[in-house]
């Protein structure tokens, strides 16, 4: 046996008892027709920091700004507030990936705070969900119409305080088409469109219980609440304003949440016919459930909406001092 032959021989044995090293995980992967990108990566491209928490959790952070994604949900955490995704974060091969989407319209949004360039935020138009021949939730001798009115008109009281100028969608029990509010808000050269409800489920009244703040759903996406409707979805006048809307929904989550014994069931995506119209930043408040037996007794109460009010301008305030600042 020639010596030529016996150190390929040797060669062969090695290349067959040695394992090739394992390939690195792809930059980008498609999963059910989405593009994900590789949450490292885009850390690294953006100045922020991505570590791993547990097998099934992992961290995006800034100086300012912490964001925990969990594997195969859709509902992560800002900052300890709740934020759902337009797709479920995935771990693949040990790596987890994000939506394209997500990271443009969830994420860069909140790491990245959009600004009005100089501008101020001057005006706000509050909508009193439901009203005239639309009474809303009901339970019992209640009915949501009347309670989303004597929120919004406090509201007003603590933002005309605050300096701002405030305008009604409606100022008294009657009926207004939801086409007309947004509409109303570009009439009165509004900033800011917030629309003020409260909730309610048929089952589980003793369990469900909490704030959830809605924005408008990107192109491309299905809501939280999608009740059939698909991520195919068009183009809506309000997705002009995605980041503020996203933003704007965030700074009031956080802010009605503070309270620790608020439920916080996070900021949600939703294409109502107030949202989708609406030609400034908008969100929908469901500040509270109706059906929840303690909760709701403490909606009729005059004391807990002043309170919820004040948070609720807090996070307008928020969102306004941050908007504003330079830079």
């Amino acid at each position: 046996m020639s010596v030529r032959f016996l150190l390929l021989a040797v060669a062969g044995l090695l290349s067959w008892a040695i394992p090739a090293p394992a390939a690195p995980p792809p930059e980008s992967l498609k999963v059910a027709g989405k593009e994900y990108v590789r949450l490292t990566d885009w850390a690294k491209s953006n100045g922020l920091r991505a570590r791993a928490l547990s097998k099934d959790m992992t961290e995006l952070s800034s100086a300012s700004v912490r964001f925990r994604f969990t594997a195969d949900s859709r509902e992560s955490r800002v900052n300890g507030v709740g934020l759902w995704l337009c797709f479920p974060a995935v771990l693949h091969h040990g790596t987890f990936y994000l939506s394209r989407l997500d990271l443009q319209t969830t994420v860069k949004p909140l790491l990245f705070p959009p600004k009005k360039n100089g501008g101020e935020l001057k005006s706000i138009c509050l909508d009193a969900g439901h009203g005239g021949n639309d009474p809303g939730n009901c339970v019992g001798p209640f009915q949501e119409k009347k309670f989303t009115l004597l929120l919004a008109q406090e509201v007003r009281q603590q933002l005309q305080r605050a300096g701002l100028r405030v305008s009604l969608t409606r100022s008294k029990d009657s009926t207004v088409d939801l086409p007309m509010r947004p509409e109303l808000a570009r009439k009165s050269n509004a900033d800011l469109f917030v629309s003020l409800h409260f909730n309610s489920v048929p089952t589980s009244r003793t369990v469900v219980q909490g704030a959830e703040v809605y924005c408008l759903t990107p192109v491309g996406a299905s809501s939280t609440n999608a009740r059939g409707e698909g991520a195919n979805a068009g183009w809506c006048s309000g997705n002009r304003n995605n980041d503020d809307n996203i933003f704007l929904a965030y700074q009031i989550q956080k802010a009605l949440t503070k309270n620790p014994s608020v439920n916080d069931r996070g900021v949600r995506r939703a294409r109502f016919a107030v949202l989708r119209d609406a030609e400034m930043p908008a969100v929908l408040i469901e500040a509270a459930f109706m059906s929840h037996p303690e909760e709701g007794k403490k909606i009729f109460d005059a004391a807990y909406r002043k309170q919820l009010a004040r948070r609720i301008v807090d996070g307008v305030l928020a969102y306004k001092q941050a908007v504003e600042q330079k830079g």
